[in-house]
Protein backbone atom coordinates (compact mmCIF):
# COMPACT_ATOMS: atom_id res chain seq x y z
CA UNK A 1 0.00 0.00 0.00
CA UNK A 2 2.71 2.53 0.93
CA UNK A 3 4.52 2.59 -2.46
CA UNK A 4 1.19 3.01 -4.20
CA UNK A 5 0.26 5.89 -1.93
CA UNK A 6 3.54 7.56 -2.77
CA UNK A 7 3.04 7.38 -6.53
CA UNK A 8 -0.47 8.51 -7.23
CA UNK A 9 -1.09 12.18 -6.70
CA UNK A 10 -3.91 14.60 -7.33
CA UNK A 11 -5.14 17.89 -5.98
CA UNK A 12 -8.14 19.69 -4.58
CA UNK A 13 -10.50 22.53 -4.76
CA UNK A 14 -10.60 24.44 -1.51
CA UNK A 15 -8.30 26.50 0.67
CA UNK A 16 -9.34 26.46 4.37
CA UNK A 17 -9.70 29.57 6.44
CA UNK A 18 -7.51 27.99 9.13
CA UNK A 19 -4.72 30.50 9.71
CA UNK A 20 -3.38 31.08 13.19
CA UNK A 21 -2.12 34.61 13.63
CA UNK A 22 1.31 35.67 14.85
CA UNK A 23 2.40 34.00 18.08
CA UNK A 24 5.36 34.28 20.42
CA UNK A 25 8.59 32.67 19.20
CA UNK A 26 8.70 30.00 21.89
CA UNK A 27 7.58 26.51 20.91
CA UNK A 28 8.11 26.66 17.15
CA UNK A 29 8.74 23.24 15.62
CA UNK A 30 11.50 24.64 13.39
CA UNK A 31 13.71 24.96 16.48
CA UNK A 32 13.37 21.27 17.45
CA UNK A 33 15.88 18.61 16.29
CA UNK A 34 13.16 16.38 14.78
CA UNK A 35 12.38 19.11 12.27
CA UNK A 36 15.93 20.10 11.34
CA UNK A 37 15.06 19.46 7.69
CA UNK A 38 13.21 22.78 7.67
CA UNK A 39 16.47 24.71 7.94
CA UNK A 40 17.95 22.56 5.15
CA UNK A 41 15.33 24.24 2.96
CA UNK A 42 16.49 27.73 3.91
CA UNK A 43 13.55 28.38 6.23
CA UNK A 44 13.81 30.36 9.45
CA UNK A 45 11.55 31.06 12.39
CA UNK A 46 10.34 34.17 10.54
CA UNK A 47 10.17 34.22 6.73
CA UNK A 48 9.25 36.72 4.03
CA UNK A 49 6.44 35.48 1.78
CA UNK A 50 6.96 37.55 -1.38
CA UNK A 51 9.65 37.05 -4.03
CA UNK A 52 10.22 38.83 -7.33
CA UNK A 53 13.99 38.63 -7.46
CA UNK A 54 14.27 39.73 -3.86
CA UNK A 55 12.47 38.59 -0.72
CA UNK A 56 10.10 40.99 1.01
CA UNK A 57 6.53 41.24 2.27
CA UNK A 58 4.52 43.98 3.93
CA UNK A 59 1.37 42.08 4.77
CA UNK A 60 0.07 40.22 7.79
CA UNK A 61 2.34 37.83 9.67
CA UNK A 62 0.76 34.38 9.91
CA UNK A 63 1.87 31.29 11.76
CA UNK A 64 1.85 27.99 9.90
CA UNK A 65 0.42 25.18 12.02
CA UNK A 66 1.02 21.44 11.94
CA UNK A 67 -2.32 19.60 11.55
CA UNK A 68 -0.95 16.45 13.20
CA UNK A 69 -0.34 18.13 16.56
CA UNK A 70 -1.78 21.68 16.25
CA UNK A 71 1.63 23.19 17.06
CA UNK A 72 3.20 26.19 15.32
CA UNK A 73 5.91 25.47 12.74
CA UNK A 74 7.19 28.94 11.76
CA UNK A 75 5.98 32.36 10.66
CA UNK A 76 5.55 33.92 7.21
CA UNK A 77 4.92 37.58 6.42
CA UNK A 78 2.41 37.62 3.60
CA UNK A 79 2.18 40.04 0.71
CA UNK A 80 -0.26 42.85 0.08
CA UNK A 81 -2.01 43.90 -3.12
CA UNK A 82 0.76 46.48 -3.53
CA UNK A 83 3.35 43.72 -3.22
CA UNK A 84 1.47 41.76 -5.85
CA UNK A 85 1.67 44.74 -8.19
CA UNK A 86 5.44 44.81 -7.74
CA UNK A 87 5.58 41.11 -8.61
CA UNK A 88 3.53 41.59 -11.78
CA UNK A 89 5.73 44.45 -12.95
CA UNK A 90 8.89 42.46 -12.24
CA UNK A 91 7.38 39.46 -14.06
CA UNK A 92 6.70 41.58 -17.11
CA UNK A 93 10.28 42.85 -17.12
CA UNK A 94 11.64 39.32 -16.67
CA UNK A 95 9.49 38.15 -19.58
CA UNK A 96 11.40 40.47 -21.91
CA UNK A 97 14.50 38.36 -21.23
CA UNK A 98 12.84 34.97 -20.84
CA UNK A 99 10.73 35.11 -24.02
CA UNK A 100 13.81 35.88 -26.13
CA UNK A 101 15.53 32.68 -25.06
CA UNK A 102 15.15 29.71 -27.42
CA UNK A 103 12.73 27.12 -26.08
CA UNK A 104 15.47 24.45 -25.67
CA UNK A 105 17.49 26.93 -23.60
CA UNK A 106 14.47 27.47 -21.37
CA UNK A 107 14.17 23.69 -21.19
CA UNK A 108 17.71 23.50 -19.88
CA UNK A 109 16.77 25.82 -17.01
CA UNK A 110 13.75 23.65 -16.23
CA UNK A 111 16.02 20.59 -16.29
CA UNK A 112 18.23 22.24 -13.68
CA UNK A 113 15.16 23.04 -11.56
CA UNK A 114 14.27 19.34 -11.67
CA UNK A 115 17.78 18.45 -10.50
CA UNK A 116 17.62 21.01 -7.69
CA UNK A 117 14.31 19.52 -6.57
CA UNK A 118 15.83 16.04 -6.62
CA UNK A 119 18.52 17.25 -4.23
CA UNK A 120 15.84 18.51 -1.81
CA UNK A 121 13.37 15.70 -2.46
CA UNK A 122 13.24 14.32 1.08
CA UNK A 123 13.31 17.54 3.14
CA UNK A 124 10.73 19.24 0.91
CA UNK A 125 8.56 16.12 0.96
CA UNK A 126 8.77 16.08 4.75
CA UNK A 127 7.70 19.72 4.84
CA UNK A 128 4.63 18.86 2.74
CA UNK A 129 3.77 16.11 5.24
CA UNK A 130 4.35 18.42 8.19
CA UNK A 131 2.42 21.43 6.93
CA UNK A 132 -0.33 19.80 4.86
CA UNK A 133 -0.81 16.56 6.81
CA UNK A 134 -0.40 13.88 4.12
CA UNK A 135 1.89 10.97 4.94
CA UNK A 136 5.61 11.25 4.25
CA UNK A 137 5.69 8.90 1.20
CA UNK A 138 2.97 11.00 -0.39
CA UNK A 139 4.76 14.24 0.47
CA UNK A 140 7.97 12.98 -1.12
CA UNK A 141 5.95 11.60 -4.04
CA UNK A 142 4.40 15.00 -4.59
CA UNK A 143 7.82 16.61 -4.97
CA UNK A 144 8.76 13.77 -7.31
CA UNK A 145 5.73 14.74 -9.38
CA UNK A 146 7.25 18.19 -9.90
CA UNK A 147 10.55 16.53 -10.86
CA UNK A 148 8.75 14.30 -13.36
CA UNK A 149 6.93 17.19 -15.03
CA UNK A 150 10.26 19.01 -15.31
CA UNK A 151 11.62 15.99 -17.23
CA UNK A 152 8.50 16.00 -19.38
CA UNK A 153 8.81 19.73 -20.06
CA UNK A 154 12.47 19.43 -21.06
CA UNK A 155 11.49 17.11 -23.90
CA UNK A 156 8.55 19.35 -24.72
CA UNK A 157 10.90 22.32 -25.13
CA UNK A 158 12.27 20.71 -28.31
CA UNK A 159 8.83 19.84 -29.69
CA UNK A 160 6.61 22.87 -29.07
CA UNK A 161 5.85 24.77 -32.25
CA UNK A 162 3.43 25.37 -35.05
CA UNK A 163 3.09 23.74 -38.44
CA UNK A 164 3.13 24.69 -42.09
CA UNK A 165 -0.10 23.79 -43.89
CA UNK A 166 -0.92 23.61 -47.60
CA UNK A 167 -2.98 26.44 -49.02
CA UNK A 168 -5.67 26.20 -51.69
CA UNK A 169 -3.99 29.12 -53.47
CA UNK A 170 -0.94 28.55 -55.68
CA UNK A 171 2.21 30.12 -54.30
CA UNK A 172 0.86 30.37 -50.75
CA UNK A 173 1.31 28.47 -47.50
CA UNK A 174 -0.41 28.71 -44.16
CA UNK A 175 1.68 28.72 -40.99
CA UNK A 176 0.38 28.04 -37.49
CA UNK A 177 2.48 30.08 -35.09
CA UNK A 178 2.62 29.87 -31.28
CA UNK A 179 3.96 32.50 -28.89
CA UNK A 180 4.06 32.81 -25.07
CA UNK A 181 1.32 34.68 -23.25
CA UNK A 182 3.37 36.68 -20.75
CA UNK A 183 2.85 36.50 -16.97
CA UNK A 184 0.83 33.43 -15.93
CA UNK A 185 -0.91 33.48 -12.55
CA UNK A 186 -1.07 30.21 -10.61
CA UNK A 187 -3.28 29.88 -7.51
CA UNK A 188 -2.96 26.53 -5.73
CA UNK A 189 -4.77 24.79 -2.89
CA UNK A 190 -3.55 23.32 0.39
CA UNK A 191 -3.71 19.63 -0.42
CA UNK A 192 -1.15 19.59 -3.25
CA UNK A 193 1.01 22.57 -2.33
CA UNK A 194 3.95 21.54 -4.58
CA UNK A 195 2.72 19.35 -7.43
CA UNK A 196 0.04 21.65 -8.83
CA UNK A 197 2.47 24.53 -9.11
CA UNK A 198 4.95 22.17 -10.71
CA UNK A 199 2.48 20.98 -13.35
CA UNK A 200 1.84 24.57 -14.35
CA UNK A 201 5.25 26.16 -13.97
CA UNK A 202 7.44 23.62 -15.77
CA UNK A 203 5.29 23.62 -18.90
CA UNK A 204 4.61 27.38 -18.84
CA UNK A 205 8.31 28.14 -18.44
CA UNK A 206 9.41 26.17 -21.51
CA UNK A 207 6.62 27.91 -23.42
CA UNK A 208 8.24 31.26 -22.60
CA UNK A 209 5.90 32.51 -19.86
CA UNK A 210 6.94 33.91 -16.50
CA UNK A 211 5.10 32.74 -13.38
CA UNK A 212 3.33 34.43 -10.49
CA UNK A 213 2.34 32.00 -7.74
CA UNK A 214 -0.06 32.38 -4.85
CA UNK A 215 -0.13 29.26 -2.72
CA UNK A 216 -2.71 28.36 -0.10
CA UNK A 217 -2.64 30.64 2.98
CA UNK A 218 -2.33 27.59 5.24
CA UNK A 219 0.75 26.11 3.50
CA UNK A 220 2.98 29.18 3.07
CA UNK A 221 6.19 27.45 4.15
CA UNK A 222 5.94 24.98 1.27
CA UNK A 223 5.49 27.90 -1.14
CA UNK A 224 8.50 29.74 0.26
CA UNK A 225 10.75 26.66 0.32
CA UNK A 226 9.83 25.62 -3.24
CA UNK A 227 10.39 29.13 -4.55
CA UNK A 228 13.82 29.23 -2.90
CA UNK A 229 14.82 26.11 -4.84
CA UNK A 230 13.63 27.53 -8.16
CA UNK A 231 15.20 30.92 -7.43
CA UNK A 232 18.58 29.33 -6.75
CA UNK A 233 18.63 27.91 -10.28
CA UNK A 234 17.64 31.22 -11.86
CA UNK A 235 20.32 33.06 -9.88
CA UNK A 236 22.99 30.53 -10.86
CA UNK A 237 22.16 31.17 -14.52
CA UNK A 238 22.11 34.98 -14.13
CA UNK A 239 18.41 35.11 -14.96
CA UNK A 240 15.81 37.42 -13.36
CA UNK A 241 14.30 35.91 -10.24
CA UNK A 242 10.91 37.23 -11.34
CA UNK A 243 10.77 34.50 -13.97
CA UNK A 244 9.18 32.64 -11.05
CA UNK A 245 7.60 35.06 -8.55
CA UNK A 246 5.72 34.30 -5.35
CA UNK A 247 3.16 36.36 -3.46
CA UNK A 248 1.75 34.64 -0.38
CA UNK A 249 -1.49 36.21 0.76
CA UNK A 250 -5.16 35.92 1.39
CA UNK A 251 -8.32 36.35 -0.64
CA UNK A 252 -7.44 39.93 -1.57
CA UNK A 253 -4.32 38.79 -3.39
CA UNK A 254 -6.17 35.97 -5.14
CA UNK A 255 -8.95 38.31 -6.23
CA UNK A 256 -6.42 40.78 -7.59
CA UNK A 257 -4.74 38.06 -9.65
CA UNK A 258 -8.09 37.02 -11.10
CA UNK A 259 -9.04 40.59 -12.03
CA UNK A 260 -5.70 41.93 -13.28
CA UNK A 261 -5.61 42.31 -17.05
CA UNK A 262 -1.81 42.14 -17.03
CA UNK A 263 -2.15 38.42 -16.27
CA UNK A 264 -3.50 36.82 -19.48
CA UNK A 265 -3.96 33.33 -17.97
CA UNK A 266 -4.95 32.29 -14.46
CA UNK A 267 -4.55 28.63 -13.49
CA UNK A 268 -6.67 28.06 -10.44
CA UNK A 269 -7.54 25.28 -8.03
CA UNK A 270 -10.50 26.36 -5.92
CA UNK A 271 -13.98 27.87 -6.17
CA UNK A 272 -15.85 29.05 -9.24
CA UNK A 273 -15.61 32.71 -8.11
CA UNK A 274 -12.10 33.16 -9.49
CA UNK A 275 -13.20 31.69 -12.82
CA UNK A 276 -16.06 34.16 -13.09
CA UNK A 277 -13.84 37.12 -12.19
CA UNK A 278 -11.29 36.09 -14.82
CA UNK A 279 -13.97 35.56 -17.46
CA UNK A 280 -15.46 38.96 -16.72
CA UNK A 281 -12.28 40.63 -18.01
CA UNK A 282 -12.07 38.13 -20.92
CA UNK A 283 -8.98 36.52 -19.41
CA UNK A 284 -8.04 32.93 -20.05
CA UNK A 285 -8.32 30.39 -17.28
CA UNK A 286 -7.28 26.84 -16.52
CA UNK A 287 -9.53 25.44 -13.81
CA UNK A 288 -9.83 22.45 -11.52
CA UNK A 289 -12.76 23.11 -9.24
CA UNK A 290 -13.75 19.82 -7.68
CA UNK A 291 -14.73 16.21 -8.11
CA UNK A 292 -17.46 13.83 -7.00
CA UNK A 293 -15.82 10.72 -8.29
CA UNK A 294 -17.35 7.27 -8.66
CA UNK A 295 -16.08 3.73 -9.05
CA UNK A 296 -18.53 1.50 -10.89
CA UNK A 297 -18.12 -2.23 -10.22
CA UNK A 298 -19.42 -4.63 -12.89
CA UNK A 299 -20.70 -8.07 -11.95
CA UNK A 300 -17.58 -9.80 -13.33
CA UNK A 301 -15.07 -7.62 -11.44
CA UNK A 302 -12.55 -9.14 -9.02
CA UNK A 303 -13.88 -8.25 -5.52
CA UNK A 304 -10.44 -8.37 -3.91
CA UNK A 305 -9.05 -5.96 -6.48
CA UNK A 306 -12.02 -3.66 -6.00
CA UNK A 307 -11.61 -3.54 -2.23
CA UNK A 308 -7.89 -2.76 -2.43
CA UNK A 309 -8.50 -0.02 -4.98
CA UNK A 310 -11.45 1.45 -3.07
CA UNK A 311 -9.54 1.53 0.22
CA UNK A 312 -6.71 3.47 -1.38
CA UNK A 313 -9.03 5.79 -3.30
CA UNK A 314 -11.41 6.54 -0.42
CA UNK A 315 -9.00 6.77 2.51
CA UNK A 316 -5.74 8.06 1.01
CA UNK A 317 -4.82 11.62 2.04
CA UNK A 318 -7.75 11.45 4.49
CA UNK A 319 -10.14 11.98 1.57
CA UNK A 320 -8.57 15.32 0.67
CA UNK A 321 -7.90 14.71 -3.00
CA UNK A 322 -10.09 16.03 -5.80
CA UNK A 323 -9.93 12.53 -7.25
CA UNK A 324 -10.89 10.78 -4.01
CA UNK A 325 -13.62 8.18 -4.55
CA UNK A 326 -16.81 9.50 -2.98
CA UNK A 327 -19.32 7.09 -4.55
CA UNK A 328 -18.83 3.33 -4.87
CA UNK A 329 -21.49 1.99 -7.27
CA UNK A 330 -21.65 -1.80 -6.88
CA UNK A 331 -23.50 -4.27 -9.08
CA UNK A 332 -26.24 -5.90 -7.01
CA UNK A 333 -24.62 -9.36 -7.30
CA UNK A 334 -21.42 -8.12 -5.65
CA UNK A 335 -22.82 -5.44 -3.36
CA UNK A 336 -22.99 -7.38 -0.10
CA UNK A 337 -19.67 -9.20 -0.44
CA UNK A 338 -17.70 -6.10 -1.45
CA UNK A 339 -19.27 -4.04 1.34
CA UNK A 340 -18.42 -6.69 3.92
CA UNK A 341 -14.82 -6.90 2.74
CA UNK A 342 -14.46 -3.13 2.62
CA UNK A 343 -15.63 -2.73 6.23
CA UNK A 344 -13.05 -5.32 7.30
CA UNK A 345 -10.36 -3.53 5.29
CA UNK A 346 -11.19 -0.22 6.98
CA UNK A 347 -10.97 -1.89 10.38
CA UNK A 348 -7.57 -3.42 9.65
CA UNK A 349 -6.37 -0.07 8.33
CA UNK A 350 -6.96 1.84 11.58
CA UNK A 351 -3.69 0.85 13.32
CA UNK A 352 -1.82 2.66 10.50
CA UNK A 353 -3.12 6.08 11.64
CA UNK A 354 -0.56 8.43 13.12
CA UNK A 355 1.97 11.23 12.66
CA UNK A 356 2.47 11.66 8.89
CA UNK A 357 6.25 11.90 9.36
CA UNK A 358 6.49 8.50 11.08
CA UNK A 359 7.44 5.42 9.09
CA UNK A 360 4.64 2.95 8.48
CA UNK A 361 1.82 5.49 8.87
CA UNK A 362 -0.72 5.35 6.01
CA UNK A 363 -3.36 7.79 7.25
CA UNK A 364 -2.75 11.27 8.57
CA UNK A 365 -4.94 14.11 9.82
CA UNK A 366 -7.39 16.38 8.12
CA UNK A 367 -5.72 19.65 7.23
CA UNK A 368 -7.77 21.88 9.51
CA UNK A 369 -10.72 22.27 11.83
CA UNK A 370 -12.72 23.46 8.84
CA UNK A 371 -12.33 20.01 7.31
CA UNK A 372 -13.55 18.34 10.49
CA UNK A 373 -16.55 20.66 10.66
CA UNK A 374 -17.52 19.74 7.10
CA UNK A 375 -17.05 16.04 7.87
CA UNK A 376 -19.32 16.14 10.92
CA UNK A 377 -21.99 18.27 9.22
CA UNK A 378 -22.16 15.88 6.26
CA UNK A 379 -22.45 12.79 8.45
CA UNK A 380 -25.26 14.42 10.42
CA UNK A 381 -27.09 15.32 7.20
CA UNK A 382 -26.64 11.85 5.74
CA UNK A 383 -28.07 10.24 8.88
CA UNK A 384 -31.03 12.63 8.88
CA UNK A 385 -31.81 11.48 5.31
CA UNK A 386 -31.75 7.82 6.32
CA UNK A 387 -28.11 6.97 5.76
CA UNK A 388 -26.57 4.18 7.80
CA UNK A 389 -22.98 4.39 8.99
CA UNK A 390 -21.31 1.05 8.35
CA UNK A 391 -17.93 2.23 9.58
CA UNK A 392 -16.45 5.35 11.16
CA UNK A 393 -18.34 8.60 11.56
CA UNK A 394 -16.43 10.05 14.52
CA UNK A 395 -13.59 12.41 15.34
CA UNK A 396 -10.62 10.46 16.72
CA UNK A 397 -9.67 11.39 20.26
CA UNK A 398 -6.01 12.21 19.76
CA UNK A 399 -3.77 15.20 19.22
CA UNK A 400 -4.36 16.79 15.82
CA UNK A 401 -7.22 16.92 13.31
CA UNK A 402 -8.00 13.22 12.96
CA UNK A 403 -11.31 11.63 11.89
CA UNK A 404 -12.39 8.08 11.18
CA UNK A 405 -12.71 7.12 7.51
CA UNK A 406 -16.42 6.55 6.98
CA UNK A 407 -18.67 4.25 4.93
CA UNK A 408 -22.34 5.18 4.50
CA UNK A 409 -25.11 3.09 2.93
CA UNK A 410 -28.88 3.32 2.59
CA UNK A 411 -29.20 6.57 0.62
CA UNK A 412 -30.67 6.91 -2.89
CA UNK A 413 -28.21 7.69 -5.66
CA UNK A 414 -29.69 11.15 -6.20
CA UNK A 415 -29.65 12.20 -2.55
CA UNK A 416 -28.53 15.85 -2.25
CA UNK A 417 -25.78 14.98 0.24
CA UNK A 418 -24.35 12.50 -2.26
CA UNK A 419 -24.49 15.00 -5.12
CA UNK A 420 -22.52 17.54 -3.09
CA UNK A 421 -18.78 17.01 -2.74
CA UNK A 422 -17.55 16.87 0.85
CA UNK A 423 -13.79 17.11 1.15
CA UNK A 424 -13.38 14.36 3.73
CA UNK A 425 -12.91 10.56 3.89
CA UNK A 426 -16.59 9.68 3.36
CA UNK A 427 -17.75 7.18 0.74
CA UNK A 428 -21.35 6.34 -0.16
CA UNK A 429 -22.13 2.76 -1.19
CA UNK A 430 -24.78 2.46 -3.91
CA UNK A 431 -26.36 -0.66 -5.44
CA UNK A 432 -27.01 -0.73 -9.20
CA UNK A 433 -28.56 -3.34 -11.48
CA UNK A 434 -26.33 -2.84 -14.53
CA UNK A 435 -23.33 -0.97 -15.88
CA UNK A 436 -25.71 1.24 -17.87
CA UNK A 437 -27.44 2.31 -14.68
CA UNK A 438 -24.09 2.89 -13.00
CA UNK A 439 -22.97 5.13 -15.87
CA UNK A 440 -26.14 7.21 -15.56
CA UNK A 441 -25.52 7.67 -11.86
CA UNK A 442 -21.87 8.53 -12.48
CA UNK A 443 -22.87 11.27 -14.91
CA UNK A 444 -25.75 12.79 -12.98
CA UNK A 445 -23.59 14.87 -10.61
CA UNK A 446 -22.44 18.38 -11.49
CA UNK A 447 -18.75 17.56 -11.15
CA UNK A 448 -16.90 15.79 -13.96
CA UNK A 449 -13.33 15.08 -12.86
CA UNK A 450 -12.46 11.38 -12.47
CA UNK A 451 -14.24 8.04 -12.78
CA UNK A 452 -13.42 4.33 -12.83
CA UNK A 453 -14.99 1.12 -14.07
CA UNK A 454 -13.93 -2.30 -12.81
CA UNK A 455 -14.86 -4.94 -15.37
CA UNK A 456 -13.53 -7.80 -17.51
CA UNK A 457 -16.16 -7.22 -20.21
CA UNK A 458 -14.56 -5.71 -23.32
CA UNK A 459 -17.90 -4.40 -24.54
CA UNK A 460 -18.45 -2.49 -21.31
CA UNK A 461 -14.91 -1.09 -21.51
CA UNK A 462 -15.63 0.59 -24.83
CA UNK A 463 -19.12 1.63 -23.75
CA UNK A 464 -17.49 3.34 -20.76
CA UNK A 465 -15.00 5.11 -23.03
CA UNK A 466 -17.55 6.05 -25.70
CA UNK A 467 -19.97 8.94 -26.22
CA UNK A 468 -22.56 7.42 -23.88
CA UNK A 469 -20.01 6.47 -21.24
CA UNK A 470 -18.34 8.51 -18.52
CA UNK A 471 -18.53 12.30 -18.98
CA UNK A 472 -15.43 12.92 -16.84
CA UNK A 473 -12.07 14.29 -17.90
CA UNK A 474 -10.33 11.23 -16.43
CA UNK A 475 -11.81 7.84 -17.33
CA UNK A 476 -10.11 4.85 -15.71
CA UNK A 477 -10.51 1.10 -16.12
CA UNK A 478 -9.55 -1.34 -13.38
CA UNK A 479 -7.65 1.31 -11.40
CA UNK A 480 -9.05 3.73 -8.80
CA UNK A 481 -10.24 7.26 -9.48
CA UNK A 482 -7.00 8.71 -8.13
CA UNK A 483 -4.86 6.56 -10.40
CA UNK A 484 -4.27 9.15 -13.14
CA UNK A 485 -0.74 9.37 -14.47
CA UNK A 486 1.05 12.53 -15.48
CA UNK A 487 -0.10 12.43 -19.10
CA UNK A 488 -3.74 12.75 -18.14
CA UNK A 489 -3.94 15.38 -15.47
CA UNK A 490 -6.43 16.77 -15.26
CA UNK A 491 -9.07 17.85 -17.63
CA UNK A 492 -12.65 17.73 -16.53
CA UNK A 493 -15.88 19.31 -17.59
CA UNK A 494 -19.10 20.63 -16.03
CA UNK A 495 -18.53 22.25 -12.62
CA UNK A 496 -15.05 20.76 -12.46
CA UNK A 497 -13.77 23.45 -14.81
CA UNK A 498 -11.66 22.62 -17.84
CA UNK A 499 -8.23 22.61 -19.40
CA UNK A 500 -5.19 20.44 -18.76
CA UNK A 501 -2.27 21.13 -16.47
CA UNK A 502 -0.11 18.42 -18.03
CA UNK A 503 -0.27 16.02 -20.94
CA UNK A 504 0.60 16.03 -24.61
CA UNK A 505 -1.43 19.12 -25.51
CA UNK A 506 -1.13 21.03 -22.24
CA UNK A 507 1.42 23.50 -23.63
CA UNK A 508 -1.28 25.07 -25.80
CA UNK A 509 -2.92 26.43 -22.64
CA UNK A 510 0.10 28.62 -21.98
CA UNK A 511 0.55 30.07 -25.48
CA UNK A 512 -1.38 32.08 -28.04
CA UNK A 513 -1.84 30.85 -31.57
CA UNK A 514 -1.83 32.95 -34.72
CA UNK A 515 -2.37 31.84 -38.29
CA UNK A 516 -0.13 33.40 -40.91
CA UNK A 517 -0.70 33.29 -44.67
CA UNK A 518 2.56 33.58 -46.62
CA UNK A 519 2.57 34.52 -50.29
CA UNK A 520 5.96 33.59 -51.74
CA UNK A 521 5.16 34.86 -55.25
CA UNK A 522 4.80 38.34 -56.77
CA UNK A 523 1.14 37.77 -57.55
CA UNK A 524 -1.94 38.92 -55.57
CA UNK A 525 -4.72 36.61 -56.71
CA UNK A 526 -7.26 38.19 -54.35
CA UNK A 527 -6.51 41.64 -55.77
CA UNK A 528 -6.90 40.79 -59.44
CA UNK A 529 -8.64 43.53 -61.39
CA UNK A 530 -7.54 46.26 -59.00
CA UNK A 531 -5.53 48.85 -60.91
CA UNK A 532 -3.97 52.15 -59.94
CA UNK A 533 -3.51 54.98 -62.45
Amino acid sequence: MAPLLARVLTHTTRTPLFIIRAMSSSGYLINEPKYAFLKELGLAESNKGVFNGKWFGRGEVVTSMCPANKRPIAQVQQGTVEDLDACIKAGQEAWQVWADMPAPARGEIVRQIGEALREKLEPLGKLVALEMGKIKPEGIGEVQEYVDICDFAVGLSRMVGGSVLPSERPGHVLMENWNPLGVVGVITAFNFPVAVYGWNSAVAMVCGDTLLWKGAPSTPLVSVATTKIVASVLEKNNLPGAVSSLCCGGADVGTSIAKDERIPLVSFTGSTKVALMTQERFGRHLLELGGNNAIIVDEDADPEMVVRAALFACVGTAGQRCTTTRRLILHETLHDSVLERLVKAYSSFMPRIGDPLDDGVLYGPMHSQQGIDGYLATIKEAQSLGGKIMYGGKVIDREGFYVEPTIITGLPHNSPVIHRETFAPIVYILKCSSVDEGIRWNNEVKQGLSSSLFTQNLGNVFKWLGPKGSDCGIININIPTNGAEIGGAFGGEKHTGGGRESGSDSWKQYMRRSTCTINYTKELPLAQGIKFE
